[in-house]
């Protein structure tokens, strides 16, 4: 059963930065993809960005790419997210997700693990 374990959350004012880590339990995610979600009240959970774990190959979601980015740590089963000129509109719960696949998805439901969310508040 693979673990992950996020962190970084906290309260922000608009235009700030934050870095969010994901732990993993797994040694080697070779063939597999990890992946940022979020999820405001109300809302359904969006994807953020992935990372094809192999090659280090990014993808996001095209309105966030300018100001977020994904990246790992191979060494340490780390995940990473850097945000940047955080929003109002960013305030949500954030979660790290993982897929034994190489293909880019997407779809919240074909993530087979999860971890707990970190949340993020911007202020305005």
């Amino acid at each position: 059963q693979v673990q992950l374990v996020e962190s970084g959350g906290g309260l922000v004012q608009t235009g700030a930065s934050l870095r969010l880590s994901c732990a993993g339990s797994e040694r080697n995610f070779d063939g597999w993809t990890l992946a940022w979600f979020r999820q405001a009240p109300g809302k359904e959970r969006e994807f953020v960005a992935s990372i094809r774990w192999r090659d280090g190959q990014p993808y996001y979601k095209e309105i966030l790419k300018e100001r977020f980015a994904i990246s790992k740590d191979d060494t340490k089963s780390t995940l990473f997210l850097q945000m940047g000129n955080l929003k109002p509109e960013d305030t949500a719960v954030y979660y790290c997700a993982a897929r034994p696949r190489v293909r880019i998805e997407i779809d919240p439901n074909e993530y087979f693990y999860w971890g707990q969310g970190t949340q993020v508040t911007v202020s305005s």
